[in-house]
């Protein structure tokens, strides 16, 4: 019995489904730690006892994070510069910032916040393309960006929680904050964009 041979151009529809599931399932690690900051930022203990509509909320945030928490490890090219194109490059920084804000609206216990913070360090070291993607220059020292990170979050962490916000003393800690994080980000592009010795 003679068969026709495959044209070059068909696939399986089952080859489909895995290359779907093949992309769902890779870096296991980045989608786990992202779902679970995405959850830890919606209080899931208050959201146990919320109206079906939250919940169904937190699931969708859930599946969007597992979604976006992947690190894109690609060298920067020309791209798009419509804003869906961009959110989607840039998910790994859209995803904590994202669920920052959603916990910063939710107002989550201490212990809850102490976790998302967790996760949030956790998070950005495993999907740091700079230090932890094949794009990364070469001798990049990988504990200096940790610890910096670690640092940072504690000191956050410790700012937030300190009990000045119905004071008049508000403000200090709030420009405070604002200009550090202007120093650190405007230290962060003046490194990257310096060339290795």
């Amino acid at each position: 019995m003679i068969t026709a041979p495959a044209r070059p151009g068909s696939r399986p529809a089952d080859s489909r489904a895995a290359l779907l599931i093949g992309r769902l399932t890779s870096r296991i690690t980045d989608r786990l730690l992202g779902t679970a900051l995405a959850v830890a930022a919606c209080d899931p203990p208050a959201a146990l006892h919320a109206p079906l509509l939250v919940r169904m909320l937190v699931l969708g945030a859930a599946a969007a994070a597992w979604w976006a928490a992947p690190m894109v490890d690609a060298r920067p090219v020309f791209t798009f510069m419509r804003w869906q194109t961009i959110a989607a490059r840039r998910r790994t920084t859209v995803l904590p910032a994202a669920a920052i804000a959603v916990a910063a609206a939710t107002g989550p216990p201490v212990w809850l916040v102490i976790c998302i913070a967790a996760l949030l360090l956790a998070y950005l070291l495993v999907t740091d393309a700079w230090t932890a993607g094949v794009t990364a220059p070469p001798d990049c020292p990988q504990a200096t960006p940790a610890l910096a990170a670690a640092a940072a979050t504690v000191v956050v962490l410790l700012a937030a929680q300190a009990p000045v916000a119905g004071t008049s003393w508000a403000r200090l800690p709030a420009s405070l904050a604002i200009a550090a994080t202007t120093v650190c980000l405007a230290l962060a592009l003046r490194t990257r964009r310096s060339p290795p010795n």
